[in-house]
């Protein structure tokens, strides 16, 4: 795998560790969101990452005895399928007619240790290509 390779399959991993933070703070954001129905409540939401599939250049590549680099690929952004709280609070404005209240099946705790990962994870992203960009750098200046 070549440096410039490198740059590719940081960048994927900062762009999926960064919609990773976008949907950590959108469920964080709702944490604590009420509704009056389980159709309305909102529900915890997690990315699904996957590995990209090399291109033609890679398959050369490998036939030629070396490993391919990859990336990260954001295939989407799926629910959580974990129950929903509810709440007996028959004075609460949004209660059914049951008296219940609806709160998103979203675990503050552990929101916080995937936000913490995940910038984390692009903060080591962004000194891997640093680390890269100076290593071509110095090579550039080897012939001087």
């Amino acid at each position: 795998m070549s440096l410039s390779n490198v740059f590719g399959i940081a960048g994927s991993a900062m762009n999926a560790q960064s919609i990773r933070l976008n949907t950590t703070a959108s469920n964080l954001a709702n944490a604590e969101s009420v509704s009056s129905s389980e159709g309305e409540t909102y529900r915890a939401r997690k990315p699904v990452f996957t590995v990209q599939q090399p291109t033609a250049d890679d398959y050369a590549a490998a036939e030629a005895g070396l490993v391919p680099g990859q990336g990260v690929n954001v295939e989407g952004i799926v629910e959580s399928d974990a129950p929903l709280r509810m709440a007996y609070e028959p004075s609460h404005p949004m209660a059914d007619e049951n008296g219940y209240v609806y709160y998103p099946n979203v675990n503050v705790v552990e929101e916080m240790a995937d936000m913490i990962s995940a910038s984390r994870s692009f903060q080591i992203n962004t000194e891997i290509m640093n680390t890269a960009k100076q290593m071509l750098q110095r090579t550039l200046t080897l012939g001087q």
